[in-house]
C-alpha cells in the first residue's frame, strides 16, 4: 500500500476532512458570538441602539479588512499552516477575554447584580473583539486557500466540489450556532446573583474555537505545506509602480508600444513575475463591481429583519420571532449547495451550455437583484395594512368611555356618542391648529368643555367617565411596536391606585381613572395579577389572562368594576396586529440564497483557480475585501438616502445591482481564463533549458554576476 492510497478517501485527500471540521467549528464560534453581540451591548453594557449598531458594524467590517494582513503573513512570512495555527491562538484568547468581560461577578463587589465598574467590562470586551477580528480575519483567506492546496494537478473537479463542501461547513456552523447560542443566553447563572448567562453563551464559542485549533493541529502530518516565497505583496507593488513609471517615461511617439502596460517592467523584473501579476490584476479588475452584491446580501440582518417585525410570524402551527427569519438563509444554503452541485449544474452541462464561473456569478447577481424586487412587493403589501399614524403637524384622538352612562363628545365638524365601556372605532385625525373646541356631555347634564394642549404628531386618548370628569392621555406609540412585540397598557376605573404584574413586568402605581405607559410583550397568552390593598373585596378574583397576543399589536386593558365591586377586564384594540404572513418573506430569501450559492461558492473557487501559486491567499483576501466594501456601501447608502418609503429603497438597490450586473457581464465577456499551473510549468521548462546551457558555458566563462542574471 503506497502513501497516496491510505491518505485518500473518495478521491479526496484525507487532510480535507480536518480542514472542513476546523472551518465548521470556527464559523460556529464566530457566528455564535456575533448573534449575541448586539444584545450584550444593549442589555449588559447598556448602550443605546445607535451606538450598539455602529460598533457592531465596525466590528464586522474589521473582520473583513484583516484578511489582507493574514494573507500577507501567510504568503510572505509564515506560510499558510503556521499562520492559521498562530492566529487561531490569538482568536481563542480573544474569545476567552470576551467571555470573561461578560462575567457580572467580576466587578460586582456589593453583590446587587449590577457591575460596579462598567469600564472594566467595556475595556475587556473591546480588547477581546479586537483580537477576534484579527484572528478570524487573518485565518479566513488562508483556510480556503490551504484547502485548495491539498489537491494535485488534474483534481479540478474534486477541488471545485471541496469549495462547495467548505461553504456548506460555513453555513452549517452558522446555522447551528444561531439556534443554540440564544438558548444558552436565556439560562440563568451567577455566583451571588442570578441573571442571563452571557459567560456561558460566550464561553461555548470560545471552547469550540479551541476544539477547532486542536483538530487542525492533529492533521498536521497529512497536509501538503508550501513554503512561503518571500514578500510577494511588496514585489507586486514595486513591479506595478516601476511599470507605470517606465511607461510614463516612454510616453512619446518614438518608442514602440508594448502589448500590455505591465510589459514596461521587463527591464527590471523577470517574465515569470510579470505574468503572475498580470493574472492577479485581471482578476482584481473583475472584482470592482462585486461589492454591490454584498451590499444587498448583508441587508438580511438589518433591513429584512425590520421588515419581518411588521409581519405575522404564525406559520402553520409554529410561531417564529422576526430575528429567527435569518436562519432561513442558512437552512436553504445547506439544502441548495448539494442540489446545485449534484442536479442543476450537471443538467445545464447536459443541455450543452458552457456555464462558466463568470456566467454563474452574473446569474447570481441577477437573482439577488430579483430578490430585492420581491422584497419591495412584499413591503408594498405590508404598507397597505399598516395603521395611519399622525403626520408631524396632525393630532389623532380617540374617545374611551369608562363610566356607567352614555356620553357624547363633539369635535370640530363631528360628534360621537358612546355607550358605557366602549370606544370610537378609529383614531380621528385633525390638523394641529384646528383642534380648538371639544365638548362632552351626557343625557340630562350640562355640557363640559375639554381644555388640553394636544401635542402635534402624536396620538391621544380622551378618557371620559361622567360629564364633569375627563382625562387626556398622550399614547406615546406613533409607530408599530418594535421587534414584532405587543404593547399593553392598563386603565384603572377604581378610586384607588394599584400595581399590576404581567409576566415579569410590573406596572407600578396605576392611578385612579388614568392610563399606565405601554409595556411590551412577545406573542402568546400572558397572565397578570392585580395587587391592591383596600378596595377589592377578599372574595374577588385577582388573576386574569390576556387575549392571545399575535405580532405588532397594541391594546388598552380597562380594569372595570362589577356591581359587587370586583374587578373585571375590558379589552380595547389600539393598533391591530400584523396581518401579512412572514412566510411571504421566503421567496425573497430563496432567490437571494440561490444567488449566493451561485455567486459566492463560485467566486471562492474562481479566485483560487485563477491565482498563481504564490498569490493564492492574496486573491482570497481580495475576494473578502469586496465583502468589507459592500458593508461600507450599506452604511453610506442607509445614512445618506433617507427614503420616506422603504419599498423605494429596495427598488433602488435592485436597480443598482442590475446595472452592475450588466457591466460585470460585459467585463466577463472579455476575460480569458488561464491555467496558472501550465503557465508556471512553461517557465520552469525554460529555466531548466537555460540552466543546462549555463552549465555548458560555465566551464569556459567567468561567473555571471547576480545583477546581470
Amino acid at each position: 500500500m503506497g502513501m497516496s492510497k491510505c491518505r485518500g478517501c473518495f478521491g479526496y485527500p484525507l487532510s480535507i476532512f480536518f480542514i472542513v471540521v476546523n472551518e465548521f467549528c470556527e464559523r460556529f464560534s464566530y457566528y455564535g458570538m456575533r448573534a449575541l453581540l448586539i444584545l450584550y451591548f444593549r442589555r449588559f453594557i447598556g448602550w443605546d441602539d445607535n451606538l450598539s449598531t455602529a460598533i457592531y458594524h465596525t466590528f464586522v467590517a474589521l473582520c473583513y479588512l484583516t484578511p489582507i494582513l493574514g494573507a500577507l503573513i501567510a504568503d510572505s512570512w509564515l506560510g499558510k499552516f503556521k499562520t492559521i495555527v498562530s492566529l487561531s491562538i490569538v482568536y481563542t484568547i480573544g474569545q476567552a477575554v470576551t467571555a470573561v468581560s461578560s462575567i457580572n461577578d467580576l466587578t460586582d463587589f456589593n453583590h446587587d447584580g449590577i457591575p460596579d465598574n462598567l469600564s472594566v467590562h467595556v475595556a475587556l470586551s473591546m480588547i477581546g473583539l479586537a483580537l477576534i477580528a484579527l484572528g478570524t480575519g487573518g485565518i479566513k483567506p488562508c483556510v480556503s486557500a490551504f484547502g485548495g492546496d491539498q489537491f494535485e494537478e488534474g483534481q479540478e473537479k474534486q477541488r471545485n466540489r471541496f469549495f462547495s463542501i467548505f461553504y456548506l461547513a460555513i453555513n452549517a456552523g452558522s446555522l447551528l450556532s444561531t439556534i443554540i447560542t440564544p438558548i444558552l443566553r436565556v439560562q440563568q447563572c451567577g455566583i451571588h446573583s442570578k441573571q442571563a448567562c452571557y459567560p456561558l453563551a460566550f464561553g461555548v464559542p470560545a471552547a469550540l474555537m479551541a476544539v477547532s485549533l486542536i483538530v487542525f493541529v492533529i492533521g498536521s502530518g497529512m497536509y501538503k505545506k508550501f513554503q512561503p516565497q518571500g514578500n510577494v505583496m511588496a514585489k507586486v507593488v514595486k513591479c506595478i509602480g516601476f511599470a507605470l513609471k517606465n511607461r510614463f517615461r516612454h510616453r512619446s511617439k518614438e518608442f514602440p508600444k508594448r502589448e500590455h502596460w505591465l510589459d514596461w517592467a521587463r527591464e527590471k523584473y523577470d517574465e515569470r513575475l510579470i505574468s503572475q501579476i498580470k493574472m492577479v490584476t485581471k482578476v482584481m479588475f473583475l472584482y470592482i463591481p462585486l461589492p454591490m452584491f454584498w451590499a444587498l446580501f448583508d441587508q438580511q440582518g438589518s433591513r429584512w429583519t425590520l421588515q419581518a417585525t411588521a409581519m405575522n410570524g404564525k406559520i402553520g402551527a409554529i410561531e417564529i420571532q422576526p430575528d429567527q427569519m435569518q436562519t432561513v438563509n442558512a437552512i436553504l444554503i445547506v439544502i441548495m449547495v448539494p442540489i446545485m452541485d449534484a442536479v442543476v449544474y450537471p443538467l445545464i452541462a447536459k443541455c450543452g451550455l458552457n456555464f462558466t464561473s463568470l456566467k454563474k456569478m452574473t446569474v447570481g447577481m441577477f437573482l439577488a437583484s430579483m430578490a430585492f424586487v420581491v422584497a419591495a412587493i412584499v413591503q408594498v403589501e405590508i404598507d397597505r395594512t399598516l395603521p395611519v399614524f399622525p403626520k408631524p403637524t396632525e393630532v389623532q384622538v380617540k374617545v374611551l368611555n369608562i363610566g356607567n352612562s352614555k356620553m357624547t363628545a363633539s369635535f370640530p365638524g363631528m360628534q360621537v356618542t358612546l355607550p358605557q365601556m366602549s370606544q370610537t372605532n378609529d383614531f380621528m385625525t385633525f390638523a394641529g391648529d384646528k383642534l380648538t373646541s371639544i365638548n362632552i356631555s351626557s343625557p340630562g347634564s350640562p355640557v363640559n368643555v375639554v381644555t388640553y394642549n394636544f401635542e402635534q404628531g402624536h396620538r391621544h386618548t380622551l378618557l371620559v367617565w361622567d360629564p364633569n370628569n375627563f382625562q387626556v392621555v398622550k399614547d406615546g406609540l406613533n409607530q408599530k411596536p418594535e421587534k414584532g412585540e405587543n404593547g399593553i397598557r392598563f386603565i384603572n376605573s377604581f378610586d384607588e391606585s394599584f400595581n399590576i404584574t404581567m409576566d415579569d413586568k410590573v406596572y407600578v402605581n396605576v392611578t385612579s381613572h388614568n392610563a399606565s405607559e405601554y409595556q411590551f410583550f412577545p406573542s402568546g397568552v400572558k397572565h397578570f395579577t392585580i395587587n391592591s390593598t383596600q378596595q377589592i373585596p377578599q372574595k374577588c378574583e385577582r388573576n386574569f389572562q390576556s387575549s392571545n397576543l399575535e405580532f405588532g399589536s397594541a391594546f388598552t386593558y380597562v380594569i372595570g368594576r362589577t356591581n359587587i365591586s370586583c374587578p373585571e377586564l375590558h379589552i380595547f384594540e389600539d393598533i391591530s396586529p400584523n396581518t401579512v404572513n412572514m412566510a411571504l418573506q421566503i421567496p425573497q430569501y430563496f432567490l437571494l440564497t440561490c444567488g449566493e450559492v451561485v455567486f459566492s461558492v463560485t467566486g471562492l473557487e474562481f479566485s483560487y483557480s485563477q491565482a498563481p501559486s504564490n498569490m493564492k491567499s492574496v486573491l482570497q483576501a481580495g475576494w473578502l475585501l469586496t465583502v468589507a466594501v459592500g458593508n461600507i456601501i450599506v452604511l453610506i447608502v442607509a445614512g445618506a438616502g433617507q427614503f420616506s418609503e422603504q419599498w423605494a429603497e429596495y427598488v433602488l438597490f435592485a436597480a443598482l445591482l442590475l446595472v452592475v450586473c450588466v457591466i460585470f457581464a460585459i467585463m466577463a465577456r472579455f476575460y480569458t481564463y488561464v491555467n496558472p499551473a501550465e503557465i508556471e510549468a512553461q517557465f520552469d521548462n525554460e529555466d531548466e533549458k537555460k540552466n543546462a546551457e549555463k552549465m555548458n558555458i560555465y566551464c569556459t566563462t567567468p561567473p555571471v554576476s547576480q545583477t546581470q542574471m
